[in-house]
């Protein structure tokens, strides 16, 4: 089964939003970057429904197997502690489809 690795994302008041969309941008290029990864989307949230959640990222994976390599590539390491610097809540949840 093909696997959905959500993230949301509360950045923190003040953040600039071109670092924003830099760390967007960052985030769609680990499609490119890890081969376990089939593609990576992002953006922002238009509702409000997110209970204060400004972003979200879904990346898609082929199985369960390909979510360690995802994680411990370094790409992503660099990417995830960029958002971790940047946001003041930062949830995942991880699902088979």
């Amino acid at each position: 089964m093909a696997v959905r690795h959500v993230v949301w994302l509360k950045f923190k008041d003040g953040i600039d939003p071109a670092r924003i969309d830099e760390l967007m941008q960052a985030c769609r290029e680990l499609a490119r970057q890890v081969p376990a990864a089939i593609e990576v989307e992002c953006g922002a949230n238009f509702t409000d429904r997110a209970a204060g959640f400004t972003h979200g990222i879904i990346a898609s994976l082929a199985d369960r197997g390909a979510l360690p390599a995802y994680l411990e590539h370094p790409a992503h390491r660099a990417v995830g502690e960029a958002l971790r610097a940047d946001t003041s809540d930062l949830r995942v949840m991880d699902i088979e489809v």
